[in-house]
């Protein structure tokens, strides 16, 4: 990838996105890894801001879609749809299919180590070019292009497993700025009946994040998942490691 990404490109993007009116240098920096800025000083700010502010407008925008969708549903049916259709995966593909990959700016070692087709780097860009059309057209500009980017997602939201994979969201949460996987310790559990219990441990970077017990290994690892969730803040509730 070169050191630019040129007027022709954005303007790729754009269409793609279905914008008529758009800033360039928000689209392009939309595209900047942390990795490209580093090397590249000259080159501008990276995503990393517009990222956090697409997030929380992706979410917003995500949560009232569903609503206006879905009337009948509970708070925990919406939140459940809505992790399926914000996920990392459901975003890369997003990404994918309007072609950011190519388009990303990302420093030699990244691109050595196949970051431009890791789920977490094409969905964090995706989010930082939501936060690029906020700022550059407003809300409602935004909302119609994360509808029409998602719209996939959206419309197959009422038929995604409503069991929450906790694994899977301390997995994306972990590696989000590229930090490496949880890592999962599990043992059979003493019990005075003759049901198998098992006890599960999660750890990170050789720190204990949460435990769980279970009827079987997969409850377990599910619930020492969750257990950490809540400890490191992402979910509210309390660490119960029972299941």
């Amino acid at each position: 990838m070169s050191a630019e990404l040129d007027d022709s490109s954005i303007r790729s993007l754009a269409r793609s996105l279905g914008l008529s009116a758009y800033r360039t240098e928000l689209l392009r920096q939309a595209m900047t890894h942390s990795s490209f800025a580093e090397e590249n000083p000259s080159a501008g700010p990276d995503n990393e801001r517009l990222e956090f502010l697409g997030d929380a407008v992706l979410k917003l925008v995500t949560s009232d879609e569903l609503m206006s969708r879905f009337p009948g549903c509970t708070e925990g049916q919406l939140s459940k749809m809505r992790a399926y259709v914000v996920s990392k995966k459901a975003l890369a593909q997003a990404a994918q299919a309007i072609g950011l990959g190519p388009l990303l700016l990302l420093g030699k070692g990244a691109e050595k180590t196949g970051e431009r087709n890791r789920d977490t780097v094409l969905a964090d860009a995706l989010e930082a070019v939501f936060g690029a059309v906020y700022l550059g057209g407003g809300l409602e500009e935004c909302r119609r292009v994360i509808v029409k980017v998602l719209g996939a997602a959206l419309d197959s939201a009422s038929g995604a497993p409503l069991s929450e994979n906790y694994k899977e969201m301390l997995q994306e949460h972990l590696q989000k700025n590229g930090a490496p996987g949880p890592k999962y310790t599990v043992q059979e559990a003493p019990s005075h009946s003759n049901d198998q219990l098992f006890v599960a441990v999660v750890s990170h970077e050789g720190r204990v994040l949460g435990t769980g017990r279970g009827r079987s290994k997969k409850a377990a690892t599910q619930l020492a998942a969750r257990a950490a969730l809540v400890r490191l803040g992402v979910i509210g509730g309390e660490a119960n490691e029972e299941g």
